[in-house]
């Protein structure tokens, strides 16, 4: 697997490798404040081309779920920085995951003054857990025209403070149903101002955040995940949809993104992404296009042999495995993930996953 472990690229970053470790949500910022905990588990996986931290809040009124972190305080900044120091100072490069919840929220995990916001005042199927327990999501505000302006206005500046402690770019969460992809998806937006209807419309705001996040702080500093046909927090595929990504595919490749991440949520029982939207990406989208999905080192291997992706996204084998990169290398035995430790929580299924000998 020579190719895998040679170096690539990604704007302007030369990357050790062509492995990621996907963005993972792991609830260990207690305050919504990045910590030691967490500079440690990220700096054990310094390994990776490229690391995409967890969901990262670009707002009060993105802290959808318990102890995630946030990037829009100072205090923050100071935090993240410990985690954005001990990832180079192992070699390696980190983007932060901008990653507003919208409507997958609940008051009881957001801090005093915020509000639930999203396209439509669309609840979401399902529940989401807080300190009280199990708990169905609320019916959210539908954002004003103001409401929309404030909010491109709070990407930008996560971006900028993610510069100041030491990113090497960011990543818009436009997936798994979360507010920039609840502007895209027909259910969850059915909004009749310039911001709902066609995909021109549904794909306005996210088109806008990406844009102006590219001004503030360059565009080989931004990419955006993706999950189209993505089931995750009650979206829903719709018969235009292949279409619509496509479209969407040739407006990203004109802003001069990065990258776009496509996921694949087949393994969860959504609808598998159609090789087909695979490779339109890759022919309309010119820059470096990851994909995450079930790989292993030996699929990862052989797609980027074939030339369908650049990167190849690892999750839970890069949660239990700090020294993944070693173990796919060398062809060992990895640690399976103890799903149990994967939220909240201290060290435990964090930063005492062995290593090799």
């Amino acid at each position: 697997m020579s190719s895998l472990f040679s170096k690539a690229k990604v704007g302007s970053l030369e990357l050790q490798n062509h492995l990621v470790m996907s963005p993972l949500t792991r609830s260990r910022a207690p305050g919504n404040i990045p910590n030691d905990l967490m500079a440690e588990y990220y700096g054990q996986r310094a390994t990776m081309g490229l690391i995409i931290t967890e969901g990262t809040s670009p707002s009060p009124n993105g802290l959808g779920y318990s102890s995630i972190p946030g990037i829009y305080s100072d205090e923050q900044v100071a935090g993240w920085k410990k985690v954005t120091d001990a990832v180079h100072a192992k070699g390696g490069k980190i983007f932060v995951q901008l990653m507003h919840t919208g409507r997958i929220s609940h008051v009881l995990n957001m801090p005093k003054g915020a509000r639930i916001v999203a396209p439509s005042a669309v609840q979401a199927a399902g529940q989401i857990f807080t300190a009280e327990g199990m708990k169905d999501h609320p019916v959210p505000q539908e954002m004003s025209a103001a409401d929309i302006i404030v909010a491109q206005a709070e990407f930008v500046k996560a971006a900028t403070n993610a510069v100041k402690a030491g990113f090497d770019g960011v990543e818009l969460h436009a997936a798994n149903g979360y507010l920039l992809e609840q502007f895209l998806r027909k259910n969850s937006n059915t909004r009749t101002d310039n911001y709902g209807g066609s995909i021109e419309g549904r794909a306005r705001f996210v088109l806008e955040v990406a844009e102006a996040t590219i001004a503030a702080i360059g565009k080989d500093k931004v990419g955006i995940r993706l999950s189209p046909f993505g089931a995750a927090s009650d979206m829903h595929p719709y018969p235009e949809m292949e279409a619509d990504y496509g479209w969407l595919a040739g407006k990203l490749n004109a802003l001069g993104l990065a990258y776009v991440h496509l996921v694949d949520h087949s393994a969860m029982g959504a609808p598998a992404v159609p090789a087909s939207m695979r490779a339109t990406f890759r022919s309309t989208f010119k820059n470096t296009l990851i994909l995450a999905g079930g790989y292993d080192g030996k699929s990862a291997e052989a797609d980027l042999a074939a030339g369908k992706a650049d990167l190849f996204a690892f999750g839970r084998p890069a949660l239990a495995n700090p020294d993944l990169v070693k173990r796919l290398k060398t062809d060992a035995a990895l640690n399976a993930p103890d799903m149990a430790t994967a939220y909240a929580g201290g060290a435990k299924g964090y930063t005492d996953y062995p290593t090799l000998a």
